[in-house]
């Protein structure tokens, strides 16, 4: 079987104004492989639909509107003439989700919930849920109701009688993204530290924006209908991230990267000292592509009319779960070297 073209579609991305939603505008507004697609960004800040419409006024292939994913007639109107959603819009700060569990579950639940009966009614071809980590064996609100999101779309293929295919992609830490731990330890840095680490062990999967977009419009492509599509991803210790941001940002700061202490503050409430992308319940129903492993629905006997195959199978099995404390870690220099391809250890004026 082969994937799904994107181009010459009307895409609709939830959460426009976020990190990723924002880099997906960008890549489709700018890549000639999307050249006769149509972008309608919608999102709740009526100061990012603004900014971001300000900066795309020139493109006539993009319109953008203030829009909430907990108002389901609103999305209705916005959805009408859509093939593809990217539903991207959520809460994502596991500290703000736990002191407001009701507000996380309005926006990650009850949005998806929103999105599904949107799309369904708009008569849209393919949305793509963005999820992340901290929806596998979850420990606080935030990653529960992702976990929760992800259910809802793979459920939402069951009843799908139209040929509409829902699916969900899974990665963990976007370097660079708006609240990421690049931007505190630049700031930190900035001012001669000290640099703040939760533990000297904790591990993390990442990946910069450009390859996020990449592969959820992968993702998009292959699916076939319910499943999680979960990135490969370089794993990473946040100690290293800190020794080498500092080698290379203190001096352009104005500091001696030798005199930049690090300080050991122990983890968060509800922080994980590593992450899982995949479980071991997951690798029985999991497949192996280049770029991801594709975990299919549990209850399979629902989906019985889809044909689970894709182009660039590496494997049928896939033997073990996915955590970042049993993969190979990159070292100081591969990080450093991963974030300067990334842009983030530009100079301060830049």
């Amino acid at each position: 079987m082969d994937s799904y073209t994107l181009d010459g579609q009307c895409i609709v991305i939830t959460g426009c104004c976020g990190s990723i939603g924002s880099a997906l505008v960008c890549r489709l507004l700018t890549d000639e492989r999307y050249s006769k697609c149509q972008v309608v960004g919608l999102d709740n800040s009526e100061d990012g639909i603004f900014q971001i419409e300000e900066k795309w006024k020139d493109n006539f292939r993009g319109r953008f509107y203030v829009a909430d994913v907990r108002e389901r007639e609103s999305l209705r109107q916005r959805f009408a003439d859509a093939d593809i959603v990217f539903h991207c819009a959520a809460l994502k700060h596991v500290y703000q989700c736990e002191k407001a569990p009701s507000e996380a579950v309005s926006t990650n639940v009850l949005g998806v919930e929103s999105v599904i009966a949107a799309a369904r009614d708009a008569g849209v071809r393919r949305v793509l849920f963005t999820s992340s980590d901290k929806a596998v064996n979850p420990t606080n609100v935030m990653g529960t109701s992702k976990l929760m999101g992800e259910r809802l779309i793979t459920a939402a293929n069951a009843s799908s009688h139209n040929g509409a295919i829902f699916a969900s992609t899974r990665f963990g830490n976007v370097l660079g993204s708006r609240g990421s731990v690049v931007e505190v330890f630049r700031r930190q840095i900035a001012t001669g530290g000290p640099v703040t680490l939760t533990s000297p062990e904790m591990t993390r999967f990442v990946m910069s924006i450009d390859q996020a977009v990449a592969l959820v419009l992968g993702s998009v492509s292959l699916a076939r209908g319910g499943e999680v599509f979960i990135t490969k991803m370089p794993v990473i210790s946040v100690k290293d991230l800190a020794q080498a941001m500092i080698k290379s940002l203190a001096p352009k700061y104005g500091h001696d990267s030798g005199r930049i202490k690090v300080q050991v503050t122990g983890p968060r409430p509800g922080e994980k000292m590593y992450e899982e992308l995949l479980t071991g319940e997951e690798t029985r129903r999991a497949v192996e592509l280049e770029e991801y492993f594709v975990v299919r629905p549990a209850f399979t006997p629902v989906y019985s009319r889809i044909r689970y195959e894709y182009p660039g199978l590496r494997s049928e099995k896939v033997e073990r779960p996915y955590v970042s404390a049993e993969e190979s870690r990159l070292v100081v220099s591969e990080i450093g070297a991963l974030l300067e391809k990334a842009g983030l250890m530009n100079s301060p004026e830049m």
